[in-house]
Parts: structure tokens; sequence; C-alpha cells
């Protein structure tokens, strides 16, 4: 009887703790970048860069500490996208040459776009210039997978790269903003 009363206690209190803790919280749970000490130098060079392109100001998608929330998870659990700036575009001999945005697409943890150079059709450089990042957890799963989704497309020079295992939000939206960025390259 003793047994069945300890494996009882223990099966609840493995519950308990099982349901409290917290995989990733938004911008309501309060667990922001500020506190959480400070990034990797890829990913603030990463950061900086992509606030630079955006015009120099630092925004919730660019920067973290300091910014204005985004909006909470989806609830339609499907990928929504919205229309990027403009982009230059030139034609060069042998292929495409320039810089294209892909639509920004919002994933169950925040925006995720995608900006990619082409020289002579060959993608040269892609740059993730928004993605989740509201939280020390995103943080640090994005500090070392958007690098790899980044050399992943150029080595693949398309959008046929995998998801990161650990990291399958952020891919699929960086795999779909990049699809959006090489239609738009190709038109």
């Amino acid at each position: 009887m003793r047994r069945i009363a300890i494996a009882l206690m223990s099966t609840i209190s493995g519950l308990v703790l099982l349901f409290s803790y917290h995989t990733s919280r938004g911008p309501a749970g309060g667990g922001g970048a500020e506190g959480s000490g400070a990034l990797s130098p890829s990913l603030a060079a990463q950061l900086g860069e992509a606030a630079a392109a955006d015009g120099g100001t630092p925004t919730a998608d660019s920067a973290g500490a300091g910014a204005s929330p985004s909006p909470g998870p989806s609830t339609t659990g499907a990928p929504s996208t919205t229309a990027p700036p403009a982009t230059t575009t030139k034609k060069a001999p042998g292929g495409t040459s320039g810089t294209f945005t892909g639509n920004t697409v919002q994933t169950q943890w925040g925006p995720v776009q995608v900006r990619i150079t082409l020289q002579n059709g060959r993608i040269v450089k892609a740059q993730a210039i928004k993605f989740p990042n509201d939280n020390h957890h995103d943080i640090e799963i994005n500090s070392w997978a958007v690098p790899q989704l980044q050399e992943a497309t150029v080595q693949a020079n398309s959008a046929q790269i995998d998801s990161l295992s650990g990291a399958t939000v952020t891919s699929g939206g960086y795999i779909a903003s990049l699809q959006s960025a090489i239609d738009k390259a190709h038109r």
C-alpha cells in the first residue's frame, strides 16, 4: 500500500512540474530579451545589419530589447504573409542579379522574413531580416538556427533545404519567405 501511495504522489508531482514548464513565452510572458544576457556576436551582427537595411531604426524584429512587442501566437495554425517593401532588380548577362525580399511569414512564435542577393542567377547571400527573438528561448534557438538556414540556402541555391530539428517553426517560416523571394527574382 505504501508503494502505491508513493508512486501516485510521484506521478502527481511530475505532472504538476510538466504542466508548469513554459517552453517559450511570448511578449506577455515577461521573459523578454532585456534580462536574458548578451547575444552571440554573429546574431548581434545580423541584427545590426537588418536594422541598418531597414533604415537604421531597430524594431522588435531586428533588435529585441526596448522595442514594442509583436502580436501573440497565430491562432489559425497557417502561416500568413504580408507584402514586403519594394526591391531593386536588374537583369545581367547570364541571369538575374539584385536583392529580393520575401514576404513576411507570420509563424506561431513571430514573423520571419528573408532577403536574398543574386548574382547571375545564383544566390550569393541569404539573410533572415526578421525572426522570433522576443525572449531568451527564441534567441537561444535562432542564434544557431538562422546561420545554418542561411548557409544551407547559399549551398542549395534554392528553397529546397531541410527544416532544422529544434527550430521547426522558424525553419518553416524561413523556407516559405525564401521561396517567395526566389519567386520574385524569377518574375
